[in-house]
Order: C-alpha cells, then sequence, then structure tokens
C-alpha cells in the first residue's frame, strides 16, 4: 500500500460533517479490498466487516449477530467482534446569506477564524445545474479601510465573506442558504517524508485503519473486525453513538489524531510527529484494552508513548466507551500539527505504525481476554 498516496486521496477529498457522501464513497472502495461486506448504516457511518480467520468462513454481519444470540445455550463460545471505529467527518463552511453577490458564512465544526482569510474554497452550490462546484476566495475588507483600532484585530467570521467572480444575480441563481463549502487544498509534500493538507484530522485515522486491513490478510485472528468510518464526530460524536449501539461489539478502538509537538504546544500534552502513535490512558479507556495495546506495540518493537487523558477525551470514544450496557474501548492518537487548519501535518509512518499496531492486537485476541475485561 502506498500509504501517502492514500492519504493525498483521502485529505483532497470532501466530506464536512453531516455531509460525508462524497469520502464514503472512497472509503467503502478502499476498505472493499479487504472486506467480504461493506455497507451504509441510518445514519451515514461506513462498515466493512472483515471475519475472523480462524472461527468461520465469511459471514453477513446479521448473521453472525444470530449466531452470536445461537451461541448462549451452546458450548462453543459465541463469535467476539472489535470495532475500529474512526471518524470521516471534516471541518467546513455553510453558506448562511448572500449579499450583492458575496457569500457570508457560518461555521460547521470546529472551524478557527484566525487561518480562513486568504484561504481558497470550493462552493458546492445546487446540484441541478451543471459546474454546481464554485471556486472562490475568502476576503474581508481592505486594511486600508478599517478603523484603526480593528486593523490589528482576529477578523471575525461574521466579517468574512466568499467571492466566486459571479455577479449577484449569477451567485443567487447557482448558490443558495445551506450549501456547503469546503476548504480547496491539495496535500504537500514536506521534507522527512510530512505530508501538509486539509482533513487529516482524522482521514489520517482512516488510513491507519485501512493498513490495519491489509495487515490482516496476512494474519490469522479469532475475533471479527467491524472497521466504521463515522460521521458528525466533529459537531456532535453522533455517528460513533449510534454505530456503537447498534453494533454491540464485544470490544472497541477509537482511532484519531492528537496534538503533535510544535512551536506554542506545551510539552506534555504533545507528541513528535513521526514518533508514533500514542496510546491513551485515563477512564475514558479500559485498563485491560490500554495495556494490551501496550503489549502489542512491545512486541512490535514499536514506540508508542502514553497519553494520559483524565476525562473527558474530545473523542467517539467518550460515546463508545458507554453505548448499550458498555463497551470496553481503548483509545490510539497519531500526532498532527496544526490542527483544524488547511495544513495540518502528518507522518506517513505514523499512520503505517498505528495500523500495524491495531493488527497486532487483534491477532492476539482471544476468549480469554474478552473474560478478563469484566474481572476485578
Amino acid at each position: 500500500m502506498d500509504t501517502a498516496a492514500l492519504l493525498k486521496q483521502l485529505s483532497q477529498t470532501s466530506g464536512i460533517s453531516g455531509h460525508e457522501a462524497p469520502i464514503r464513497s472512497v472509503i467503502l472502495a478502499e476498505w472493499g479490498r479487504y472486506a467480504a461486506e461493506t455497507r451504509v448504516d441510518k445514519l451515514g457511518n461506513a462498515i466493512a466487516i472483515k471475519s475472523g480467520t480462524e472461527t468461520h468462513s465469511e459471514r453477513t454481519l446479521s448473521e453472525q449477530s444470530e449466531s452470536k444470540r445461537k451461541s448462549k445455550d451452546a458450548k462453543r463460545p459465541p463469535t467476539r467482534r472489535i470495532m475500529l471505529a474512526s471518524h470521516m467527518d471534516e471541518i467546513g463552511l455553510m453558506v448562511a446569506g448572500i449579499n450583492r453577490g458575496f457569500i457570508r458564512v457560518t461555521a460547521l465544526g470546529g472551524v478557527d477564524p484566525r487561518v480562513l482569510l486568504g484561504q481558497e474554497v470550493i462552493v458546492h452550490g445546487r446540484k441541478d445545474l451543471p459546474g454546481k462546484d464554485l471556486p472562490g476566495v475568502i476576503a474581508s475588507t481592505p486594511p486600508h479601510l478599517l478603523k484603526a483600532g480593528e486593523r490589528d484585530k482576529i477578523i471575525g467570521l461574521e466579517k468574512l465573506w466568499i467571492d466566486v467572480g459571479l455577479s449577484a444575480r449569477q451567485v443567487t441563481q447557482r448558490v443558495e442558504i445551506g450549501d456547503l463549502i469546503s476548504m480547496r487544498r491539495t496535500a504537500v509534500e514536506l521534507k522527512n517524508g510530512l505530508l501538509a493538507g486539509k482533513a487529516f484530522d482524522n482521514r489520517a485515522s482512516v488510513a491507519a485503519v485501512t493498513v490495519c486491513l491489509e495487515q490482516l490478510q496476512t494474519l490469522n485472528h479469532m475475533w471479527d473486525v467491524v472497521a466504521v468510518a463515522t460521521v458528525q464526530e466533529e459537531t456532535a460524536l453522533l455517528g460513533a453513538t449510534t454505530a456503537a449501539f447498534g453494533l454491540s461489539p464485544d470490544a472497541a478502538i477509537v482511532i484519531d489524531t492528537t496534538y503533535g509537538t510544535q512551536s506554542g504546544t506545551p510539552a506534555d500534552e504533545s507528541f513528535d510527529v513521526g514518533g508514533g502513535p500514542t496510546i491513551g490512558i485515563g477512564p475514558n479507556m479500559h485498563p485491560r484494552m490500554t495495556q494490551r495495546m501496550r503489549d502489542a506495540a512491545k512486541r512490535l518493537e514499536l514506540t508508542a508513548p502514553l497519553e494520559p487523558m483524565a476525562g473527558n477525551t474530545g473523542t467517539d470514544a467518550w460515546v463508545v466507551q458507554v453505548a448499550g450496557e458498555g463497551i470496553p474501548t481503548g483509545l490510539l492518537g497519531i500526532p498532527i500539527r496544526s490542527m483544524h487548519t488547511p495544513v495540518e501535518t502528518v507522518s506517513p509512518r505514523d499512520v503505517e505504525r498505528a495500523g500495524r499496531l491495531l493488527a497486532e492486537f487483534i491477532a492476539g485476541l482471544d476468549e480469554e481476554f474478552y473474560q478478563s475485561l469484566t474481572e476485578g
């Protein structure tokens, strides 16, 4: 697998929170190369199922669920399932109004207004017209026309607009309130193999799950693997909430990004980009899941620093852990720099290491481990 090429493709595909269809199609096509079944649930989560190689032949998820129910009274233990959850949505903008041909915007997710001015964007206009995607630029009042006290202030979202180069009449014909706006950004190759681009939070983790699925083609594993690219994490953790409830896995690992070391980041809250994935430790993570991931990293001789997280991790793990009757959950982090900007920076090596760690962890799962999750 060409991890860098995959990262570029995932980064450059649109998938704003709540409107993930474009990126979902790419992910399902990629995961379909390694899984016997792929599907989309009612909320829009992308799901791929790879059955365990030591328990049974490939079956659909519904068939596996039925087998699991019937096995309660059977001598043979039920087939266990682990969910790998990585959110596929990205932050973006939405058309909030049109004034004299210029487009006013509102934010979808944690958009930082400080980095918007001067950015190139794509306005995804009305779908019933040809050439619906309009290139545009984010602009504001020239500094020469601002009052002296306003020139050194951060320009708020309400004072920014998008210019697509059309007349007022043409804009109203092609754009309406509620249309989506994504960043127009080609991933840039930096030195030392790093990549900078948009949406690596959390497409880097989607790529790590893809690496894991590829690695599992050559490994025996007892547990079924259910990979889920969740929707609407950037707004309210909604996709993970419904997916975890609907799938009811026996355990789960959430894969997300974490803060990479850069100018201005506290040393105890950031991790070296290129230094390997992090393993979350704290009340949001089951201690035995955490320890097993540490053990897997040790077997691979792979650097995976612990990331202490004392409360809400701000990830899908927060809702997965308490879905249904509760799901033992682990958390893996991929360090990126400049989070929630169009130039998030990631190391493909970290993505590959995270994928290998996931595969090694899964290969070691058995019934004994499952029983240990409920022990005191």
